[in-house]
Parts: C-alpha cells; sequence; structure tokens
C-alpha cells in the first residue's frame, strides 16, 4: 500500500533531482530520504530511482508516480485547510500563484485587506506565468491561480477550472517618444516576452497590419522598460506592469480597444473552501478599487 509520507519524499526528489536537496527540504537525514523511497520501491515492486554518477534520477515509473505524488500532496493539503474551516477553525492557508505585474499590485494590497479581516488566514505567494499556475492549480499544488488572457482570445483551460473575473488592464505602447503609434513602428525591433505575451503582442500589431520583429527576449518589466530607454526596441506593457514599475524616460501610449482579462481561477466543484472564498473576496473588493482609482485618475489627466 502507497504511504504519504514516501510519496512526499518522492515529490521532493522529483522537485530537487536530489536526495541532499530533498532532504534539506524536509528537514530529513539523507539516510531517512534513501530509506523512504527504498520502501516506496518495496512497496510498488518498481524502480522508481537510478544511480548516475554521484546524483540520480527517476526511471519513467519513477516520473510517472512523482507526478501523480505531487498531485496527490496537494489534494491532501486543500483536503486539511477544508476540513478545518468546515469544523470552524479560524486559520487556513490559501496558495496562490500569479504573474509579476499582478502579484506586485492587487495580490498586496489584497493581502492587507485580508490580513485586517482574516488575521488567522496564512497566504502564500507564488510568482508564475498563468500556464504554469494553471497547472499548479490543476495538480493541486496551489488553491489560487490569477491568470490573463486577451480581452477577446477565450479561456485556455480544461474542464475544471473556474473563473472570477477581477478587472480589464489596457496594454500600452512602449517607446523612447511621446505620441506614438503601432504604425509607426511596424519596421523598429521589438522585445518580446514569454510565449502568451509574444502572441498577444503579435495580435496586437496584426491589427495594426504587420507583424513584429522581435529582435529581443524578457519576461521582466525592469528590464524591458530598461531596453527601450537605452534604444534596443519597443514592446507593449500591461498598465498593472506600468503601475508597479515605470521608468521616467520611456512614454507610454495605451492602445485604445487592447486589454488583457485578469481572472482569479479555482479547480473543481462549487462551493470554495471558506478560505478560499475569502481571498477571492479581497481581490475582487482590491481589484474594484484599483479601477476606479485609475479611472479618477485617468479623468483628471485628461
Amino acid at each position: 500500500m502507497l504511504n504519504l509520507v514516501h510519496l512526499k519524499v518522492l515529490a521532493a526528489v522529483a522537485r530537487h533531482g536530489s536526495v541532499t536537496e530533498a532532504a534539506k527540504e524536509l528537514h530529513y537525514s539523507q539516510s531517512s530520504v534513501s530509506h523512504h523511497l527504498a520502501r516506496l520501491e518495496a512497496a510498488t515492486g518498481a524502480r522508481l530511482v537510478q544511480r548516475v554518477g554521484r546524483g540520480i534520477r527517476l526511471t519513467p515509473e519513477g516520473r510517472l508516480l512523482s507526478l501523480r505524488a505531487t498531485e496527490i500532496m496537494g489534494r491532501v493539503d486543500a483536503a486539511t485547510n477544508e476540513l478545518a474551516a468546515q469544523v470552524g477553525l479560524r486559520t487556513g492557508r490559501v496558495r496562490l500563484a500569479a504573474n509579476a505585474s499582478v502579484l506586485s499590485t492587487i495580490v498586496p494590497e489584497a493581502a492587507v485587506a485580508l490580513a485586517r479581516t482574516n488575521p488567522g488566514l496564512e497566504l502564500v505567494l507564488i510568482d508564475r506565468h498563468p500556464a504554469e499556475a494553471l497547472q499548479m492549480l490543476r495538480d493541486g499544488e496551489i488553491d489560487v491561480a490569477l491568470v490573463f488572457q486577451h480581452a477577446d482570445t477565450p479561456f485556455e483551460g480544461e474542464e475544471g477550472f473556474r473563473l472570477v473575473h477581477l478587472r480589464d488592464d489596457p496594454i500600452h505602447l512602449v517607446s523612447q517618444r511621446a505620441g506614438d503609434s503601432l504604425a509607426g513602428h511596424r519596421d523598429s525591433p521589438w522585445i518580446g516576452g514569454c510565449r502568451r505575451c509574444q502572441e498577444e503582442l503579435i495580435t496586437v500589431c496584426g491589427r495594426a497590419g504587420f507583424t513584429p520583429r522581435i529582435a529581443s527576449l524578457s519576461d521582466d518589466m525592469v528590464v524591458v522598460q530598461a531596453l527601450v530607454a537605452a534604444g534596443k526596441g519597443v514592446t507593449t506593457l500591461p498598465g498593472l506592469a506600468l503601475q508597479a514599475h515605470r521608468r521616467p524616460d520611456v512614454h507610454t501610449t495605451e492602445l485604445v480597444g487592447f486589454s488583457r482579462r485578469i481572472h482569479a481561477a479555482t479547480y473543481g466543484e462549487p462551493p470554495d473552501p471558506p478560505a478560499v472564498a475569502a481571498v477571492l473576496t479581497a481581490l475582487v473588493e482590491t481589484a474594484a478599487l484599483r479601477g476606479a482609482a485609475a479611472a479618477r485618475r485617468d479623468g483628471k489627466t485628461r
């Protein structure tokens, strides 16, 4: 019979590719980790790890079981939180993953509000791109994923994901000159980001009648703006990224009609556990307050 402790050890070894690092994470001795792996191999009748030089690697059977182990341990954590809420405990832990622009704007403000209304709730935050966050959500490694999609693109997700719309985030052209337009940069070098961001950039430029020549790549909003300031290209960034970090020596132009839709995603059948529901409420309220503040600022600058 499979043992949760053994599965936890295998998942840690898979994450680190090392008995030593897995032992550090779990606060076990190396010999204890090796013992648990041996017991798991005996229980399954399969060879799960093999020695390679001074290290180890998972066999195909080990990789298969490690994927399931990660999902099982995530579900156990989720069940623990749900049960604690069900029996009336005022504590809980919610694991949330989001990309940098959201994690540095909406999420910290929501965390502050949450700490006031639910002081016993622990919020664990992880920086991940949307695709990675959704995979973690499906595997039970997190409880909430903040993701974005282009406004006219259907959500790319399997059945089981549930979405709460937080806000629309306008897209801006970032360049060295004020008053620039997309069409004016059809021959310029462009700075792209992750796969999803590049798809968004190609879509935006395509509506202006050209395909961008992507000369540089970076997912970091600080690096991207530094490259623009240095004359290495132009790019697009969402409004939240510019709220998180804005260089004074670059210019931004909002691209009317282009925006990202930001959602909080959960997985599985409703209702959400009370702790997760509290986090979603804080996110929705914070996003609404930020949106209202941005609208007031825009009204004053026009």
